[in-house]
């Protein structure tokens, strides 16, 4: 898989932002369920978890695979630059190993093989990047598009045990869901998934999963992000682990 599916990863490196924009509408709800008052919620939210972030490093782990086999394995080393924006390094040697070609002949079966795979990828780059593009109408999530569809009858707040689910029709698309898990008792987004579409809402069908977790200092983050393109048998994972306090 090529770089069009790895543009995929720069919404991941707006998901630290996300966990801070959800934690504030979730807590608005809880504590300001007026409208007045989700705005200065979500920017007391965006200032004091994005601040914590910022403190960490930790390698991105990504995984582009087609048809439940993956094609493309990388890990980055993230951190926040001075200028608020997440630097990433390759980090070399993290590319899974290459299948071994067949003894006994074949080679030219091989070859044949993997043209053919790679005009399959050159034919979906359009479609990457329309996915790409709509993966940024949602990560991170607006504000105002959140406080735009309370007031039109669009925003539902549902208990489900411990965990309280938000839920926003048409946030971007008509007959798109967006719905984020939060936590009442830790006070944490848990989930948040969005259900959506390219072109066509029954063969485009794309579904974004992000699961959160906390560091030891109850920062929240995203642990893993899943994108999944049905029409195109493609899922790309992104994994964030090993966070450290930078020096």
């Amino acid at each position: 898989m090529n770089s069009e599916a790895f543009n995929l990863r720069t919404a991941s490196a707006s998901v630290c932002t996300l966990v801070t924009l959800c934690l504030a509408g979730a807590t608005a709800l809880a504590q300001n369920p007026g409208p007045q008052d989700k705005a200065a919620a979500f920017k007391q939210a965006l200032a004091a978890n994005q601040a914590a972030l910022r403190q960490y490093s930790w390698v991105e782990t990504t995984q582009v695979s087609l048809k439940g086999e993956v094609k493309k394995q990388e890990q980055k080393q993230c951190y926040y630059g001075a200028d608020g924006k997440v630097q990433k390094t390759p980090i070399p040697g993290s590319e899974p190993p290459q299948k071994q070609e067949a003894s006994g002949g074949g080679r030219r079966g091989e070859r044949l093989k993997k043209k053919i795979i790679e005009n399959k990828v050159e034919e979906t780059k359009e479609y990457m990047e329309k996915v790409a593009a709509l993966v940024h109408e949602y990560a991170p999530p607006d504000p105002q598009k959140i406080q735009a569809a309370q007031s039109a009858g669009n925003l539902a707040v549902d208990p489900a045990g411990s965990v309280t689910n938000l839920t926003v029709k048409n946030y971007v698309k008509p007959g798109d869901l967006l719905t984020i898990g939060f936590d009442g008792a830790a006070k944490q987004v848990r989930t948040y998934k969005v259900t959506s579409f390219v072109e066509d809402p029954k063969d485009d069908a794309v579904a974004l999963t992000v699961t959160f977790a906390n560091l030891a200092d109850g920062t929240n983050y995203p642990q893993q992000t899943v994108l999944d393109v049905a029409a195109k048998h493609l899922q790309v994972k992104i994994t964030n682990s090993g966070y450290k306090k930078t020096p």
